[in-house]
């Protein structure tokens, strides 16, 4: 079988990217062990973060790193084995999360989230996915005074970007909530933002967009990536696939091609989870919330209202500790009538993160025609269609919307 390119993985970054490559006149073929966003982009929070302008940095204050250190924060939870493995990336991040190395960041990322949403509006209008978006953006709630000044003077941050966000106090929020049942200080409505419903049912709407142009998913396992001549092969229960060019956009499982290729790249994991809850009598959340206070989000889903937890520092592959779902789920039903769970157990996933907070994109240095499309972090989502607009343009010769250099893995090598 012979297409122009293969997209290695079927979550909503490769999904995205191959319907960038369509849209050039190429013809695609994605190839995945599972079904269409059923990795890590099934269970996010469902924002695509027009907002999100400064990047997740490493805590710095010494209060921060003394909580953290004790392990007994609902946002985030460690595997004591797993410290000595994650510890030299661990310091990466802190190095790369000084005021001057966030600012980097966030001017290198600028680019991509200022056309997040632009580039998913017409693949959602295509894919008749549009009942899955809501325009409500999202909202920070504080219980107490001096977070939530804090958090007021960090939004402020975002005026000169010509972002809207509006302050409310304890009475705005109830008026926007009326079901919460705590009180707040204060909350940051944050309204660029656009929320999905069901990521799992968009990344769904994705592939038969694609496959409807020419596409095909095909079952197979990237690990049998090999270099053929001036293309590339991979074994597929479809027959073996030859293809010029070669997409990996893996995620958190990535490193199955780069690293036998020998690339050094510093992609480690943060696990997150998930669980879905019926609200309870008549109760109705309209805006996904985040509990600033708590470290968890409540984002009202097709499903039910979904409950998703900070980050977990684990080996991608331990067993799952959802030490996180029940630590917050007590505090989560203090604010809001949550009922009875609807799944059977947490679901969890790894978030693929660098220590820069910026995506590994572009073409790899040692060979032609392998490109890279990884390490989006908490943004696979917000970040997949914009990512797959700029691989598209540099595959084909385009000059690209933006400098990609900041996103090229050269910068680890």
């Amino acid at each position: 079988m012979q297409r122009d390119v293969v997209v290695l993985g079927a979550g909503i970054v490769g999904l995205a990217t191959a319907l960038k490559i369509q849209e050039k006149g190429r013809s695609v073929a994605i190839v995945d062990r599972a079904g269409a966003g059923e990795g890590t982009s099934f269970g996010n929070a469902g924002i695509i973060e027009r907002a999100s302008i400064f990047p997740y940095a490493f805590p710095r204050k010494l209060s921060d790193l003394i909580r953290y250190g004790l392990n007994q924060t609902p946002e985030a939870y460690y595997h004591l084995s797993y410290l000595p493995k994650i510890a030299p990336w661990l310091a990466r991040y802190w190095w790369n999360s000084s005021p001057a190395g966030h600012m980097a960041a966030m001017r290198a990322s600028l680019p991509l989230i200022e056309r997040c949403l632009a580039e998913h509006e017409p693949l959602i209008a295509a894919a008749g996915a549009e009942h899955l978006m809501r325009r409500t953006g999202w909202i920070k709630m504080f219980r107490g005074e001096s977070k939530y000044k804090a958090a007021a003077e960090d939004a402020k941050r975002l005026t000169p970007f010509g972002l809207k966000f509006e302050f409310l106090d304890g009475k705005g929020l109830r008026e926007r909530e009326p079901h919460l049942t705590e009180d707040a200080y204060g909350a940051i409505h944050f309204k660029d933002p656009a929320c999905i419903s069901d990521p799992g049912g968009l990344s769904r709407a994705y592939l038969h967009l694609f496959e409807k142009r020419g596409g095909a998913l095909l079952a197979g396992d990237a690990r049998s990536l090999q270099q053929d001549g001036a293309g590339w092969t991979v074994k597929t229960e479809a027959g073996v696939v030859h293809a010029r060019e070669v997409v990996t956009a893996l995620g958190p499982w990535s490193d199955v091609v780069f690293k036998p290729l020998g690339y050094d790249l510093p992609l480690a994991v943060k696990r997150g989870y998930h669980m879905h809850y019926k609200p309870a009598g008549n109760a109705v959340l309209n805006h996904t919330l985040l509990d600033a206070d708590n470290g968890y989000v409540l984002a009202p889903m097709d499903r039910g209202i979904r409950l998703t937890t900070g980050a977990e520092f684990a080996d991608r592959d331990a067993p799952p500790s959802p030490v996180q779902i029940t630590r917050t789920e007590p505090r989560a039903r203090k604010l809001f009538p949550l009922g009875d769970a609807v799944d059977a157990h947490p679901w969890m996933g790894s978030r693929p993160c660098t220590p820069d907070m910026l995506p590994i994109i572009g073409e790899a240095p040692r060979h032609k025609g392998l490109w890279f499309a990884f390490g989006h972090a908490h943004h696979g989502l917000t970040l997949s269609a914009v990512t797959g607009r700029l691989i598209a343009e540099m595959m084909t010769g385009e000059t690209p919307f933006t400098n990609p250099e900041p996103y090229r893995a050269q910068r680890f090598l």
